[in-house]
């Protein structure tokens, strides 16, 4: 009995062995029976048809090798200049444009002298090889900021320009002070000088072409320069009310383009009138000690608007000319002209630093008529 479970022992152990040997040689042979991948052959140099190429180069684009462009040739390659495009409309070349009005304000300066050379006030005439083109109506395509052209009429027709009020701002700054005092016996030695100012402001009467300011500026200087003129007819003299009977202001003996003026004139009938603004009375200067002072620069179209208001300013606030504080007695030539100043009191307060009260009244000063001397 015990021999026999041993002998069926090792028969078990024999069978189990051959039936595992059996199994590995069944999986070896199975396996040698399939190719690997790595032995499969490879076709090379197949033809492959275009839509073949696209869609490869779609899904993997390193699989297929880049297009090459042909090289190119000497009958390939354009040698033509680039040809402009007929879209793009090429800027002219013409000669600046005269303009044919006016502006409101002179374009050359009123310190620099006045000449009437023809070849200053001749049109600008464009070159023979590059003609100015013919004026044409606006399109779209168009620059506005291309100058227009103009017919030859047109650019003959310029404006005279004012004369130069520089040879009285030199004489102005050489015999008047600061406090507008005057050296009548120095503008005696240069009278001569004065009297060519005078010449050029007889000739020239303002126009309507010159605007506002260079009008205003013509008209203060004239009264101005004519006054000082006056005075040095009867130089030495103590008061400008020594001459003529007391009212030099209403004789007719200023020239000016063939009228004949006054004073008065000048001022009531011209300047007051055809500016109305009351800054004026603090310009134009009557040669005496309680007259606004005479400036010691020449009104010029530049400079009319800003030097009326710091010579108003100056003598509102000049305690030789008014008394503001507790008391007020001001100018009698805002009494004399109140019809130019509106409400006296709303007037002044626009010049001072610290309005005047109210309930404060305004009295005038008397007025001083000694010449304005040195």
């Amino acid at each position: 009995m015990k021999l026999t479970l041993q002998s069926l022992s090792l028969l078990i152990t024999v069978l189990l062995l051959i039936s595992c040997g059996t199994r590995a040689r069944s999986d070896d042979a199975s396996t040698k029976s399939q190719p690997s991948v790595a032995e499969a052959p490879v076709q090379k140099d197949l033809p492959v048809k275009q839509d073949q190429v696209e869609f490869t180069r779609n899904v993997d684009p390193s699989t297929v090798e880049p297009e090459r462009m042909p090289e190119p040739t000497p009958s390939s390659i354009d040698t033509e200049k680039p040809k402009i495009n007929p879209r793009v409309k090429p800027t002219a070349v013409s000669a600046p444009a005269v303009t044919a009005s006016a502006p409101s304000t002179p374009v050359r300066p009123a310190a620099e002298p006045v000449t009437s050379s023809p070849v200053v006030n001749a049109p600008v005439a464009a070159s023979p090889t590059s003609p100015a083109p013919a004026a044409a109506p606006a399109s779209a395509e168009a620059s506005s900021d291309e100058p227009a052209t103009m017919e030859v009429e047109e650019a003959l027709e310029i404006p005279p320009a004012s004369p130069s009020h520089q040879p009285w701002n030199t004489l102005l700054q050489r015999y008047v002070d600061d406090a507008g005092n005057v050296d009548y016996a120095g503008f005696k030695s240069s009278e001569s000088e004065l009297d060519a100012y005078l010449a050029t402001l007889q000739e020239t009467a303002p126009k309507g072409t010159w605007g506002r300011r260079a009008s205003l500026a013509y008209w203060i200087n004239a009264y101005n320069a004519f006054t000082i003129k006056r005075i040095l007819r009867d130089y030495p003299v103590a008061s400008i009310t020594d001459l003529d009977g007391g009212d030099p202001w209403k004789v007719k003996w200023i020239e000016i383009e063939g009228e004949t003026y006054s004073l008065n004139n000048i001022e009531h009938d011209i300047i007051r009138p055809r500016f109305k603004d009351a800054r004026i009375h603090f310009a134009v200067n009557c040669a005496a000690k309680s007259c606004p002072p005479l400036p010691n620069k020449a009104f010029m179209a530049a400079n009319v608007e800003s030097l009326l208001t710091e010579r108003t300013r100056a003598f509102v606030r000049n305690p030789a000319y008014n008394t503001i504080g507790d008391e007020v007695a001001v100018s009698k030539i805002f009494d004399w002209y109140g019809e130019d100043f509106g409400d006296l009191r709303t007037y002044l307060n626009k010049y001072l630093p610290t309005p005047i009260p109210a309930d404060v009244e305004i009295g005038f000063r008397d007025y001083d008529w000694a010449l304005n001397k040195q």
